[in-house]
């Protein structure tokens, strides 16, 4: 492909505009919207990964769209990506992927229930690739409405509170948020989120607002990570996780879990971090305890639930508690070559983590999908056994998810975890080793759904329980390769990444 064409054609626009596109052909396309949805979704990921094969090899900002919207109000159409950027525009893009491929039993209202999926893909797009708040902030926003709808519509006997939960709490979120950007921007009169980052390393932002509007850099930075706070989640403000998810359709719960929590993560990085890293790294010992208690209390929280899709819920606020740790860690002025290291060891490993739990979890909230259409609806812990037997394959392509989560070495979940603590070690040892409870009973909960759901004697009820057919067992295949291919070759990610991690590190006023 031309270099000088790839850098001209508004590749991220048209990434964007794919999904939307295919939403509104599936909206009219009756019973065939499930197949309009999944050629959105596969034309999607090709772009994407076309992006990602074209990544700028210093670790810049690349595919540079910019045109004028609203100068006077500091807003602009600007996009870009580096390889945080575009790992989460090919991770959005696999896990839509997944979910329209797992959600094959839609019979009411299917155009309309795809059309959201791939609006919700579009938002994602969105929220990953653009450099200005005010677009940002529509994409953030705007990826609610679709999520809202979906569980409202389709999910289970407690839909109703569950959708409105969450959408009251990650809007709740988002007014901190808002308003602590409009603190930026009155007296810098920017929203753009490089000019502002440019500002924040050299010290200037911080003058210029304590200079208008007074020593307040403290509550903006407080303000800005409540929203992300909510819908990564960092306890306490996890509590609409676990209704949503276990509410949500099992597809709409890969989507939520898969790629939406990932927005809360990549806004920390992207926005949180360097605009207030200097703040952060006053506060860094309370955000490491909230993040340490994320990672203990989450795991805690699974192993006490009986719900299947409860459990990965709160596993997920595990996962990602790792990532938050790796963040709120490396928020440290780096003194030599050894705490730079260990930083840029954390924040590889916090985005790598940020890739694998989003596959694996989609992929556990996937099986979990599989099991309730062959149990009629059951997915209880303690209401199965021995399926092993009766569906070897189906346990043992749902096994090889369940070690990923777990952090079994040779698998994708293993290499993120371990950057992790490799950089955390060094920079707050003290967190580290309480968080590494988190690992031990995250394994224990693994290993005890794996001991109740697959092994032990079948009961009567589960004889004919039927093992995945040929079109499962194909459309599974390339999740599973990608969790063992990453396992065993994390630098087809990791040198994409590392430049990127070099730059935003040299960047980033601690």
């Amino acid at each position: 492909m031309n270099g000088i064409w790839m850098k001209d054609f508004p590749l991220l626009t048209l990434l964007t505009l794919l999904p939307v596109a295919g939403a509104a052909i599936a909206l009219f396309a009756g019973k065939s919207a499930r197949l309009v949805a999944i050629l959105a979704a596969v034309a999607s990921l090709a772009v994407a990964l076309v992006v990602w094969a074209h990544l700028p090899a210093d670790g810049s900002m690349g595919f540079i769209e910019q045109h004028a919207w609203a100068p006077s109000l500091g807003i602009e159409y600007r996009l870009g990506v580096d390889g945080l950027g575009t790992l989460m525009l090919v991770l959005s893009a696999i896990v839509a992927l997944m979910s329209i491929d797992a959600a094959h039993h839609v019979h009411r209202q299917p155009n309309l229930y795809f059309a959201l999926v791939l609006l919700l893909e579009a938002c994602l797009f969105g929220s990953f690739t653009t450099q200005n708040f005010f677009h940002w902030f529509l994409f953030w926003e705007l990826s609610l409405i679709p999520a809202f709808f979906l569980i409202k519509l389709w999910g289970g006997a407690k839909r109703g509170p569950a959708a409105t939960q969450f959408f009251v709490y990650t809007m709740a979120g988002s007014v901190p948020l808002l308003l602590a950007f409009l603190g930026v921007f009155l007296p810098t009169g920017s929203m753009d989120f490089n000019h502002l980052s440019l500002m924040a390393s050299t010290g200037e932002l911080e003058q210029v607002v304590v200079a208008h509007l007074g020593p307040i850099m403290p509550w903006l930075a407080v303000g800005v990570l409540a929203g992300f706070a909510v819908k990564t989640p960092l306890m306490p403000f996890h509590t609409w996780l676990p209704a949503a998810y276990s509410e949500a359709p099992s597809p709409v719960t890969m989507l939520l879990t898969g790629a939406m929590s990932k927005m809360g993560v990549y806004g920390i990085l992207r926005i949180a971090l360097p605009l207030f890293g200097h703040e952060y790294s006053q506060l860094r010992t309370p955000l490491l305890v909230l993040a340490v208690v994320t990672v203990v209390m989450g795991a805690w929280a699974a192993a006490a639930q009986k719900d299947l899709k409860r459990v990965f819920a709160y596993s997920s606020v595990n996962h990602l508690g790792y990532c938050l740790l790796g963040i709120f860690a490396l928020a440290v002025p780096a003194t030599g070559a050894a705490t730079q290291a260990s930083q840029a060891a954390a924040l590889n490993g916090v985005i790598l983590q940020m890739f694998n739990h989003g596959i694996t979890a989609a992929a556990l909230f996937w099986f979990v999908a599989l099991l309730q259409e062959r149990s009629g609806g059951i997915r209880g812990i303690d209401d199965f056994g021995g399926l092993r037997k009766p569906a070897p394959v189906f346990a043992g392509l749902m096994g090889i998810a369940l070690f990923s989560s777990l952090g079994l070495p040779g698998l994708n979940g293993f290499v993120g975890e371990f950057l992790i603590f490799r950089g955390v070690f060094p920079l707050a040892w003290v967190s580290a080793t309480v968080s590494v409870l988190g690992l031990l009973v995250s394994a224990a909960v693994i290993l005890t759904v794996i001991q109740k759901v697959f092994t032990g004697p079948v009961p009567e009820r589960w004889t004919g329980f039927t093992d995945l057919h040929t079109g499962e067992r194909i459309a599974l295949a390339p999740v599973i390769a990608l969790m063992l291919l990453i396992g065993l070759l994390p630098q087809l990610i990791v040198d994409g990444i590392n430049p990127t991690v070099v730059n935003l590190l040299a960047h980033w006023r601690f």
